[in-house]
């Protein structure tokens, strides 16, 4: 076919697939709030997204990778701020962690009412866990402060979020973290 401006989107190829990535994250997760991710077909998501099959293919491997994708994205919003401040106290760091899950609260109760909380283990590992440079203390010194850091948040999600940040980064200091 011949491209004329009737047939070629305006979009460029990056705002095309930022148009399909987010109606697919949120189809994915209007659909998660009905049923497991086990019973979301490709077909129904991107009927509901209303995109092509291509364009999921062409964008993630499988349907747990819509939601790896989404969590990075909105992580990394923490991220970016505790990178400008990183020498601040732990307990702060662990407030302002908290408070960006009780901003994304809806996003977090959906994971774990679905058993999906190991996704964002993954990602609690991958940014506080061992890396390969590590010395062999700081490696096992990392890994435990990651999944001690993962069980309190797993914890914090399966009893409701009852407290608020600002206690949860307390409880930490009275632990001694």
């Amino acid at each position: 076919m011949r491209q004329n401006p009737q047939n070629v989107s305006p979009m460029s190829n990056e705002g095309r697939n930022a148009y399909v990535i987010e109606h697919l994250t949120n189809a994915m997760l209007k659909l998660l709030r009905d049923k497991p991710l086990g019973e979301i077909s490709i077909s129904e998501l991107i009927e509901e997204a209303g995109v092509g099959r291509a364009s999921f293919y062409r964008n993630f491997e499988d349907k747990a990778d819509i939601l790896k994708a989404y969590l990075n994205k909105i992580f990394h919003e923490w991220v970016d701020e505790y990178e400008k401040s990183p020498e601040r106290p732990l307990s702060e760091q662990l407030r302002t962690l908290f408070a960006h899950f009780e901003k994304y609260r809806d996003f977090y109760t959906l994971l774990n009412d679905r058993g999906l909380l190991w996704l964002l283990k993954d990602v609690v590992v991958w940014i506080f866990g061992p890396k390969p440079e590590h010395s062999q203390v700081e490696a096992y010194s990392r890994a435990y402060a990651a999944y001690v850091l993962y069980g309190w948040i797993e914890v914090w999600f399966q009893r409701g979020m009852q407290e608020s940040a600002e206690e949860i980064a307390a409880l930490f200091k009275s632990q001694g973290f």
